[in-house]
């Protein structure tokens, strides 16, 4: 079976449901072919900090509604190391603010919104393969309720992860990867109990960095530095909580509040950037093309400034035939990806010890952290790429 579309966008993430949405609102056509179930990607539990203008880019678009009610918003952040703990006052320094909402709830949104409006969502594609992308007639090959499809399109968007077949379909001399794979993972929970702080709280400790967030007022979601390869369930509840108490104790007597752990498990930490994120007329979005450690929050942004990119760029070309936006694509978004890398690279640096690191070097970590909440040109610096730099 054959069907034509304009943009052929193979994921349902954030990155993919979002373009979608923004192309029907500007009536470009488009279909979305994910590999996943429906309950998966709206139950798949990720990032849940939104940079200003994702949240701006959400309420444009119709659809942030339900984050205006629920979203917990933040103006500032707390670093604790020394058992002393510094506030960063992230909307005093920049006029911006920070909003916690998950996102998985921000891929529910996206899908009822894109369902209401009668756009195609193919849930469960196999065999998904992507095909003369290099030339003017781009196809994706997949099948679906049993039956095989094809999908003719003007463009294709990778939007399908770091694991996904786009960015492997590309040629291999067509790409330039850089890695950096970092000695530590982080071994997080998601508790059903209150946040222990309105807002988050990074803290540097001997044994090792420490994360307290959260996703709404009655879940709350923690993080310790551990080995890359930890097993999660060597570690009981009780066990967690005690080093999460040790690590995130301050000297004003903080508690943290315990509950019930609803999940477990250890995320991998790394940084990874493929240049170009164009081959003719495939382009990579979000994950595809780049992953970013925890740390420094960037995740969805990213995704999220791919997709502002690039959507732009394919309105202006359908509607008055401009290449420019789809020929500077890469480029555009690169030198803000780059960006963010270099803070979530800065970040993790900072806050995470490291076993090769030498008594100097802690005393140096210990020393630009003094620096960064003494200074408020130091802090102002954290403080605009935390809350995120601006589209120039």
């Amino acid at each position: 079976m054959t069907v034509r579309t304009k943009v052929g966008i193979v994921g349902a993430g954030p990155a993919g449901l979002l373009l979608g949405h923004l192309l029907n609102l500007e009536g470009v056509d488009n279909v979305i072919v994910e590999a996943r179930s429906r309950d998966y990607v709206e139950n798949r539990i990720r990032a849940g900090l939104m940079e200003q203008f994702a949240t701006d880019l959400l309420r444009e678009a119709g659809v942030g509604a339900r984050m205006d009610r629920e979203g917990l918003v933040h103006e500032g952040i707390v670093l604790r190391f020394g058992g002393t703990s510094h506030r960063i006052p992230l909307t005093e320094l920049t006029g911006k603010r920070v909003t916690i909402y998950g996102q998985h709830e921000v891929v529910k949104d996206l899908i009822a919104a894109r369902l209401e409006a009668g756009g195609q969502i193919l849930f469960e594609a196999s065999d998904v393969s992507v095909h003369d992308f290099e030339g003017g007639t781009p196809s994706i090959r997949f099948r679906h309720d049993g039956r095989d499809h094809v999908l003719d399109c003007d463009f294709i968007a990778g939007c399908d992860g770091f694991h996904g077949i786009c960015r492997p379909s590309l040629p291999e001399d067509h790409l330039s990867a850089f890695d950096r794979v970092y000695p530590f993972g982080w071994l997080g929970i998601l508790a059903a109990v209150a946040p222990s702080n309105d807002e988050l709280i990074y803290a540097s400790h001997e044994n090792g960095f420490a994360l307290a967030t959260m996703r709404s007022p009655t879940v709350s979601r923690l993080y310790l530095q551990c080995a890359p390869d930890e097993d999660a369930g060597a570690w009981s509840d009780g066990r967690i909580w005690d080093e999460l108490q040790t690590r995130l104790t301050d000297d004003s007597g903080f508690v943290l509040n315990r509950g019930p752990v609803l999940q477990k498990g250890v995320t991998a930490m790394r940084s990874h950037v493929v240049e170009p994120m164009r081959c003719g007329r495939l382009f990579l979005l979000g994950d595809a093309a780049h992953i970013v450690p925890p740390t420094g929050a960037k995740g969805m942004n990213l995704a999220f400034a791919d997709v502002r990119v690039l959507s732009r760029a394919l309105a202006a070309w359908y509607r008055k035939g401009e290449t420019k936006g789809l020929e500077t694509y890469s480029d555009i978004a690169l030198r803000r990806i780059w960006k963010a890398e270099r803070f979530s690279w800065w970040m993790t640096t900072l806050m995470h010890n490291f076993d090769t690191h030498s008594p100097f070097e802690r005393r140096m970590q210990l020393a630009e952290l003094d620096y960064l909440t003494s200074s408020p040109a130091a802090a102002t610096t954290l403080a605009e790429n935390y809350v995120g730099l601006p589209f120039t």
